[in-house]
């Protein structure tokens, strides 16, 4: 029996997306926002000249950049874990790619759609249901009216529910290979198995295709993610504390009982009494 290795995870991502085009097409037009008669037909990578800027970040995040036949560009970032800088990363990311497109003295005419496409393997939106967030510059007021060129989609796996009726039946597929496979996965549903993408990127998962050295990696990556996960959770409990801090001290400032502050803060009475 196969065993499997996580897709969700750089050396698996990019061994599925980055090193084969014609599934990282068939991914982007199942879930991008694309027309149906504006589907990608053709993926190129771009070189590392050619990428935008972006400044590194967290282990945590694996990023795949392409253009088709028409000239788009599309910029691909996977991250596990949410952190509130994500967002501006992508939005910096698609407009670097946006505006380099042109050199010194060249028309705007020529600027091409640029998509950013973020997956996230936890939850940033937690006053909503929805697992599909799509971003695009329009009317305010007219919102049927857009400035075209670039748009942001996000994506929430563990919001993701496969039951949706209105979304397109290729990309619930693809987005339960990402959501399900994982070293737990014992049997792949004979409904993934019918894609022949995503069969050959099940294939591409199998812990058997990869070498000593690439499952080291695999390993160290998931250290890596565990290692950012504490600092995170660290960082909010000092904020966290920091704030409550900051409340108490307003509080005794406006003369309130002490036993409250602490009803109200979850500060203890002495924390309290040593402000």
């Amino acid at each position: 029996m196969s065993r499997y290795l996580d897709p969700k995870t750089d050396i698996v991502f990019k061994k599925i997306f980055g090193e084969h085009p014609h599934l990282l097409r068939s991914f982007l037009n199942a879930v991008l926002p694309l027309p149906d008669d504006g589907l990608i037909d053709h993926l190129e990578y771009l070189l590392p000249e050619q990428t935008p800027a972006i400044p590194p970040l967290k282990h945590t995040i694996v990023d795949v950049k392409c253009t088709d036949s028409q000239g788009r560009i599309f910029i691909v970032e996977m991250q596990l874990e949410w952190t509130d800088s994500f967002m501006q990363r992508m939005l910096f990311g698609a407009s670097q790619a946006y505006v380099k497109q042109l050199d010194k003295g060249e028309k705007y005419e020529l600027l091409n759609p640029v998509y950013g496409l973020g997956i996230i393997g936890a939850v940033f939106d937690k006053e909503s249901e929805d697992w599909y967030h799509h971003y695009k510059l329009v009317n305010v007021e007219k919102t049927h009216r857009e400035i075209k060129g670039l748009q942001i989609v996000f994506l929430e796996l563990p919001k993701f529910k496969p039951s949706t009726k209105d979304d397109k039946k290729l990309r619930i597929l693809w987005l339960r290979f990402l959501a399900e496979i994982n070293e737990k996965t014992k049997q792949i549903d004979p409904v993934l198995l019918a894609v022949p993408e995503i069969n050959e990127a099940l294939h591409l998962t199998e812990e058997s295709g990869y070498s000593k050295t690439e499952l080291e990696a695999y390993d160290k990556y998931w250290d890596s993610v565990s290692i950012e996960k504490t600092l995170l959770s660290g960082r909010y409990a000092e904020g966290h504390a920091a704030a409550s801090l900051q409340i108490a001290k307003n509080l005794l400032a406006e003369g309130m009982d002490i036993a409250k502050i602490s009803q109200i803060t979850g500060l203890s009475i002495e924390q309290i009494r040593a402000i």
